[in-house]
């Protein structure tokens, strides 16, 4: 059963203009191997969510099934087959 990952609008550009991809996850994955996915030739994309030492940007929050995942096991909070996966990106401005 596909990961549904749901890309919010600032992010739509570096995935063809789509508001979600669905990946085919086989085995164990956690939130670090599907990003590791999701950017394969988009560093564009990576570069947005995550900072160079593979830490999640502090504006960018992923929740996996409405769970926060900086509440649960961070980039490690594991994906379960069928899971959707909600990337929110804040903006800031005055």
């Amino acid at each position: 059963m596909p990961v549904t990952v749901l890309i919010p609008t600032l992010l739509r550009p570096y995935v063809d203009g789509r508001s979600e991809v669905s990946m085919d996850l086989h085995g164990r994955h956690d939130v670090c191997s599907l990003l590791d996915r999701l950017g394969e030739g988009r560093p564009l994309l990576e570069q947005r969510i995550r900072e160079e030492t593979g830490a999640l940007r502090r504006y960018v929050n992923i929740y996996v099934d409405g769970e926060d995942v900086r509440r649960l096991d961070g980039l490690g909070t594991a994906v379960p087959a069928g899971a959707t996966v909600m990337i929110v990106q804040s903006v800031a401005g005055g």
